[in-house]
């Protein structure tokens, strides 16, 4: 066996979301032969890729179909996170990935959903950073357990810089850190805006392959004030089964849309998509309807991520400050980390298929 051979096998396998080859795609490296073993890596658009497996018996069955039978064939992984950034300003340019998370209406998980996103794709792999953008209902500080805690600051050059605190391997930032949970953040929109520029500006999120915003529910000023200010690589809407909820997802749907905005829509989760009880765990009770999410993709022609149930032990997590994904549920993990995974692969595919992520320029 050859390295030319193993190469010229291998051109047959298609990475599924790009619909290329792996080898033209420069995925495949470290190819090494010794008698019937065979050892090579391929290099994922994202750690977090739902599609190892099925690249990984393709690669094994081309290379016995095409070149040696009797071949042993151990695929490796490592993963270079795409990116799709084109600009070369200051505004977080170590970060490949900016997710927003939106709903249209308060009430549906955003925040658990960005939350264990952001988990999910950390220990997927991923560089990850959580910036809580919902200025006037931060709940990071409680679903993480660090209410009362205070980030550091630290001199970059000449500017000084506000660290991020770090717990279970991501990074985050919330106004609940910086000011008395007991207080009220009465303030008017100008200063709202304000504080989310100073989130992306002085805080060292330093290098991420995904930060994920969970921004406040609604389309303001605190969401165009974003928009303006990093080139966001898309968005992931949060949305319930119910019809209250889809028609207000549908505005958010439509903001990003609008021809002076444009920004990808990565994908809808539906979240609460049913109540599951712990002692009945098969069992299914479609409170709020039935894939409502599902039908709402369908007809934005839009990615569905998935669907997350609504178990009681998503709610004790977030209120204990030990996120689902941190937990030993996993029915609720696994739900979790196919919606995570989807994301993931969502987001490769507008790398590769869509123009350079940019800054919002409105006019007024």
């Amino acid at each position: 066996m050859t390295q030319e051979q193993i190469l010229q096998a291998l051109s047959n396998v298609q990475e599924p979301d790009l619909g290329k080859d792996i080898v033209s795609l420069n995925m495949v490296k470290d190819v090494e032969i010794s008698g019937n073993e065979v050892a090579f890596t391929i290099v994922l658009t994202t750690p977090a890729c739902p599609m190892k497996d099925l690249m990984r018996n393709a690669s094994i069955n081309a290379i016995r179909l095409l070149v040696n039978k009797e071949a042993n064939v151990t695929v490796n992984f490592t993963a270079n996170t795409s990116t799709n950034r084109k600009d070369t300003g200051s505004v977080l340019p170590k970060v490949k990935n900016i997710i927003a998370v939106v709903s249209g209406k308060g009430g549906v998980g955003k925040s658990t959903v960005s939350a264990n996103l952001a988990l999910a794709l950390a220990q997927g792999g991923a560089r990850v950073g959580l910036m809580d953008a919902d200025i006037y209902g931060p709940s990071v500080p409680i679903m993480f357990g660090v209410r009362g805690e205070r980030p550091k600051m630290m001199n970059v050059g000449e500017k000084g810089m506000i660290v991020p605190l770090e717990r279970y391997g991501i990074k985050l930032m919330s106004i609940g850190l910086l000011v008395d949970e007991k207080n009220a953040v009465v303030w008017r929109g100008p200063m709202a805006s304000s504080a989310i520029r100073q989130f992306v500006t002085d805080v060292l999120w330093d290098e991420l392959d995904y930060l994920v915003i969970d921004m406040p529910p609604g389309t303001g000023d605190i969401h165009l004030t974003l928009l303006q200010t990093v080139p966001v690589t898309g968005v992931v809407v949060v949305t319930t089964p119910q019809d209250v909820a889809l028609a207000d997802a549908k505005k958010g749907i439509a903001m990003f849309g609008q021809a002076q905005i444009n920004v990808p829509i990565i994908g809808i989760v539906e979240n609460m998509s049913y109540f599951t009880p712990a002692e009945l765990p098969q069992n299914k009770y479609y409170i709020f309807g039935k894939e409502g999410g599902k039908r709402l993709a369908e007809e934005y022609d839009i990615p569905f991520l998935g669907q997350i149930p609504l178990v009681q032990g998503i709610r004790e997590g977030g209120d204990t400050g030990v996120p689902i994904m941190m937990s030993d549920d996993d029915v609720t993990r696994k739900a979790f980390e196919e919606f995570a995974g989807l994301a993931a692969r969502s987001i490769a595919m507008r790398n590769a298929n869509l123009g350079a992520s940019k800054v919002v320029e409105i006019v007024a």
